[in-house]
């Protein structure tokens, strides 16, 4: 039997719940939170409180653009839940950012063996 694989989300989330830098301005006018589910997906939610784009973005160590999601100035509040099963390892960086600032967070994702589970039968 082979081991069972499967891919951990760490950092995000850790220790908080919410997307938060301390040198992020207290005047952006929209917040952010993300944490990881259980079906190991990121769920992204972001709540603006004025007419301002909004722009939620994943890029890899490259600094290349993965996933964007634009979200229009009539918009409120959205939520999304991110896939990340089918990236490689490594570190990634989730960025939701308008003209006012951004927030930013790293994200590493790790592939790590589950234990194997060892089963005997006795027939008495």
């Amino acid at each position: 039997m082979l081991p069972v694989i499967s891919k951990v989300a760490a950092s995000i989330l850790l220790s908080a719940s919410t997307l938060f830098n301390p040198t992020t301005p207290k005047t952006l006018s929209f917040g952010a939170s993300a944490y990881v589910t259980v079906n190991h997906e990121i769920r992204v939610a972001v709540e603006k409180s004025t007419d301002v784009s909004v722009v939620v973005l994943l890029r890899d160590k490259n600094n290349d653009v993965l996933y964007r999601q634009n979200l229009g100035k009539k918009e409120s509040r959205f939520a999304m839940k991110l896939n990340v099963d089918q990236l490689a390892d490594g570190v990634y960086e989730l960025e939701v950012k308008s003209s006012e600032g951004s927030i930013r967070k790293q994200l590493n994702l790790s592939t790590e063996a589950a234990k194997q589970v060892t089963r005997s039968i006795a027939l008495q």
